[in-house]
């Protein structure tokens, strides 16, 4: 048998493996329709965020204690969504086929997304951290039209959840980026589903409550702008730093949990803090500690150059991707690209 009919053989015979597997997959549209949920614990999930069996797949069995089930049955409520979607052991050449399920969006400057691998990854955590006026929730309003766009422009054909604890929302800001990529900026708007966060609790419970709304909206990205905003005025002195550790933990895992349901892009942004005791390199740290730097996948530093428009966008950390660093620029039209021109003065020190 020649090589060429062998692998034509395999590939039939993966595919008819595949086609076994998702046979056998049971299929719940609803959480109702899992095996031991009717309709008074239906309901108490819901009450509880649950509302997709998406969600329930990434939940654990202690947060389904005030339902009012047994630890054993909420495993097997769990287990069952977890079936439903095909959360499972499997090899890594299954994952590597998995991961070509991730996509990608892009940022609006082509340096940026070069330096990430080609745009912000779906089922990840991006965080963009920096001091007041160097970008960041320029970044978000960008990405809440590019989300927008078709996959050949980078885009992800859906619509974006915008979580605002900083009041710094501008749907000025949302028309102008739509004009200059030629959308229709009524259309970008509609897809655009925002919420203002009034306190910590308030952010936690609007996130625990989206997973129906981003079912429903086909929801592409989710952006928190900032994350730490609330948990920094509120939990104020060392004796609350674990409770704010605590609840930022819970409040990000969640964040991932819809992200790689839902096959979204999770984007927060992050205030920072001086560290005036390091003598040697940037005293620029961001809050959150280790909990926010071990959930964010990857993490960007934004910073002002010394002149105009110029920002400065540093790849601090990524699982698999080196450090780097780009320029580019904000102005009327969005993130852009910084020309040769202006590279070349910024080199000159102008």
């Amino acid at each position: 048998m020649s090589e060429d009919s062998t692998n034509q053989e395999d590939q039939i015979n993966e595919k008819g493996t595949e086609k076994e597997q998702e046979s056998k997959k049971p299929k719940y549209s609803f959480i109702e329709d899992l095996p031991g949920v009717g309709p008074a614990t239906s309901q108490k999930l819901r009450d509880l965020g649950y509302h997709t069996v998406e969600s329930l797949a990434m939940a654990t069995a202690r947060e389904l204690e005030p339902v009012g089930v047994s630890e054993k049955k909420a495993f097997q409520i769990i287990e069952a969504a977890r079936s439903a979607i095909g959360v499972n052991f499997i090899r890594a050449d299954e994952l590597y086929r998995m991961r070509q399920t991730v996509q990608r969006l892009t940022t609006g400057s082509k340096a940026v997304d070069r330096m990430i691998n080609g745009g912000l990854e779906t089922q990840t955590i991006t965080e963009f951290y920096g001091e007041y006026g160097s970008g960041k929730s320029q970044f978000c309003h960008q990405l809440c039209v590019n989300v927008q766009l078709p996959p050949e422009r980078g885009g992800l054909n859906g619509g974006a959840l915008y979580v605002d604890t900083e009041n710094t929302f501008r749907l000025e800001r949302i028309v102008q980026m739509a004009k200059h990529l030629g959308l229709d900026p009524e259309q970008v708007v509609k897809n655009i589903i925002y919420a203002e966060a009034y306190t910590s609790d308030h952010q936690m419970f609007l996130l625990e409550n989206a997973d129906e709304i981003i079912k429903t909206n086909n929801i592409k990205l989710i952006v928190i702008d900032s994350l730490t905003a609330h948990f920094r005025s509120e939990y104020i002195g060392r004796e609350m730093l674990a409770t704010r550790q605590q609840k930022l933990n819970k409040h990000m895992h969640k964040l991932i949990a819809l992200a790689r349901a839902f096959n979204t892009v999770a984007v927060v942004t992050n205030q920072v803090m001086a560290k005036p005791d390091q003598f040697f390199g940037d005293v620029t740290h961001p809050i959150g500690g280790h909990i926010v730097g071990h959930t964010s996948h990857t993490r960007i530093y934004l910073r002002r150059a010394s002149h105009g428009q110029v920002r400065i966008a540093r790849l601090v950390s990524s699982p698999y991707l080196p450090e780097g660093e780009e320029i580019l620029k904000v102005t009327e039209n969005g993130i852009e690209d910084v020309t040769e021109e202006e590279k070349a003065a910024k080199s000159r020190g102008r």
